[in-house]
């Protein structure tokens, strides 16, 4: 075991060299440290050690339970106490009826939970003096137009924060006809405003997709390859990627289902806007971007960043409806930079949700406790999305809560009113 351990070091610090002396040429990479490199491996490891509040048998037999749900498919689970990841899971197949495993290898898609990789990216950039988020954000997106010459008024941090004046989803139907995201971007000026940018919030991911061209720009490279260089490699994200070809290339990825677990033809639309839905991984990975974000790796993300991408910019009432069973504990629910947070039984919490055809996923944390829990399934049900507040009931000690209502009947169950439309968002 020690030998692995030592040999998988050997490789983890071989991939950060090479990642780090391509990175070079950019202000906005760091020099490499053995240490740090060391550390982040650690953070790799399921520390049972660290288990201080959640009930692992009990979230197993739960999980085990909801399995047997005709909807599901398969589902990966990744719980974080204490800065640790404490708990990794698969359950189910990567496909109907073929007896292949989800482990916590198999790689899914995190559909619109890939905003916060999105805005961090972003944000980052501005922490090196690359781009301002106060300034317009035509200045950094020449492609996006909105109506009234508004990109001459939408700052990047309206894009990050859904606050462009656009109805919601602005041309995802046009998106999933197969329209060039680019061309969409640029129609978006023929549309009346709802608002002016920055009075009102409306989901976008079309618009928001902007953030991708911005660090394309600024980075001169793609998107995906930004993204590796200055968020995965560094976090240790081995299975990180950005695009269908990404997916397909791993030996275990999970095949999308519908909510009756007929088997789905994967496509590339929300792929087309990579910012807005277009990253994959495996949970092992998403646990480890989650401890990123707690504030576990400074020498990735600084508490400046983090501090920037969670601030609660707009309160948004519309997501306590959508949320409405969990009522009970859920107070106000702001949205950030690519990330919402909420008041949860006094205690603030911060997330996101992830839907798209065959896909969803979801990310909710609270960074005080550095406790938390992300999940990755395939098939077109929201009923896991209960699990995000059984843990998080568990983490703050209340009192049980079947919020994954599994000793419902599906006449008394009111999971499907969660249910979210088939693209990127809303989430």
């Amino acid at each position: 075991m020690q030998k692995a351990q030592k040999l998988g070091l050997g490789a983890f610090v071989l991939l950060m060299g090479a990642s780090l002396l391509a990175m070079r040429p950019h202000p906005a990479a760091r020099a490499a440290d053995p240490k740090i490199t060391a550390a982040h491996l650690k953070l790799a490891s399921v520390s049972t050690a660290s288990r201080r509040d959640v009930d692992y048998r009990l979230l197993d037999a739960r999980l085990k339970q909801l399995m047997n749900k005709p909807a599901m498919v398969g589902l990966a689970v990744g719980i974080v106490e204490n800065g640790r990841i404490t708990f990794l899971q698969g359950y189910g197949e990567t496909l109907a009826g073929s007896g292949d495993p989800v482990t916590p290898e198999t790689v899914f898609r995190w559909a619109s939970t890939s905003k916060g990789v999105a805005a961090t990216m972003v944000t980052k950039l501005a922490e090196d003096g690359k781009l301002d988020l106060n300034a317009a954000v035509v200045n950094y997106a020449p492609d996006l137009k909105l109506p009234a010459g508004n990109e001459y008024k939408a700052t990047v941090g309206d894009l990050l924060s859904h606050r462009l004046g656009l109805y919601r989803n602005a041309y995802d139907n046009k998106l999933e006809e197969g329209q060039d995201p680019s061309f969409l971007r640029a129609s978006l000026s023929q549309l009346n405003a709802t608002c002016q940018p920055g009075t009102c919030w409306s989901y976008q991911n079309v618009a928001y997709d902007a953030s991708s061209e911005m660090v394309s720009r600024l980075t001169r490279m793609s998107y995906e390859q930004a993204v590796k260089r200055y968020l995965f490699n560094p976090i240790g994200m081995s299975s990180g990627s950005v695009s269908m070809a990404g997916l397909q290339s791993n030996r275990s990825w999970a095949k999308p289902h519908s909510g009756g677990r007929r088997p789905e033809p994967i496509v590339d639309t929300y792929y087309k806007v990579p910012g807005a839905a277009g990253i994959n991984s495996n949970i092992k990975d998403m646990a480890l971007w989650m401890e990123a974000q707690m504030g576990e790796m400074p020498d990735v993300l600084d508490a400046k960043v983090l501090d920037t991408v969670h601030a609660p910019y707009v309160v948004t009432p519309t997501e306590r409806g959508r949320l409405r069973k969990f009522l009970e504990r859920v107070g106000t629910a702001w949205y950030g930079y690519g990330w919402r947070s909420y008041d949860y039984a006094g205690h603030r919490i911060v997330g996101h949700r992830g839907g798209i055809k065959g896909y969803r996923s979801f990310i909710l944390f609270d960074p005080q406790k550095k406790s938390g829990v992300v999940a990755l399934w395939n098939s077109d049900t929201w009923q896991p999305g209960g699990l995000e507040f059984e843990v998080m009931d568990q983490i703050y000690h209340l009192p049980f809560r079947d919020w994954l209502e599994l000793n419902k009947t599906p006449a008394q169950s009111i999971a499907a009113v969660d249910a979210e439309p088939d693209s990127g968002g809303p989430s």
